[in-house]
């Protein structure tokens, strides 16, 4: 859904970021770097803080794309590696957050009966599945998987969203609930093409 605007976004900045000094492959390091750091200070319980690394974080995400159209430098090497650093930092994200429930620095809260932490190892799992559905589609033959109600940008914006107004835990749950419709969603639109 926010894919569309991702990349509309990016071409439009894709003049004004010829003069970064950085590679496209630096950019997308720099992003997961600052999604360790997003982790740490959300195990620390300042979800704010947190939920503000995670923008600057995707801010990255989108100029390593933009440095890459920009300078000619676009490579499947580079995308590769943009795919890769996506799933840790989904994953070293979340793993900040169930260590600050374990911790006690985030408030831990039961959702139909199930403890925030293991909804959060939910979420881990969902969003890894979104994406490997759409890898093992679209190398059966299925020629875009980009649909869903829960790619990366939506589920990122729902954290940011929980993070800074104090609901993480809504967050989280509806992250869990959202990934794995969207798995559902990929999975019947895979169906429909290779059979």
């Amino acid at each position: 859904m926010f894919n569309e605007l991702k990349d509309t976004i990016r071409s439009s900045i894709v003049p004004f970021v010829k003069w970064i000094p950085l590679s496209p492959d630096h950019l997308t390091i720099v992003g997961l770097v600052i999604s360790f750091w997003a982790a740490v200070v959300f195990s620390s319980g300042d979800l704010l803080k947190g939920g503000i690394l995670i923008l600057l974080s995707g801010l990255f995400d989108m100029l390593d794309g933009a440095v890459a159209r920009a300078n000619g430098s676009m490579t499947s090497y580079g995308a590769v590696l943009d795919s890769v650093c996506d799933r840790y930092a989904d994953a070293i994200v979340f793993t900040g957050i169930i260590y600050g429930l374990v911790l006690g620095n985030i408030e831990q809260s039961t959702i139909l009966t199930i403890p925030l932490w293991l909804w959060a190892v939910f979420a881990i799992i969902g969003s890894y599945l979104v994406s490997y559905v759409r890898s093992r589609a679209e190398s059966a033959g299925v020629e875009s998987m980009s649909i869903g109600i829960a790619e990366r940008p939506e589920r990122m914006i729902i954290l940011v969203i929980g993070a800074m107004t104090g609901y993480i835990a809504a967050a989280i749950f509806m992250i869990v609930l959202l990934t794995h419709i969207t798995i559902i969603q990929r999975l019947y639109h895979a169906k429909k093409v290779l059979d």
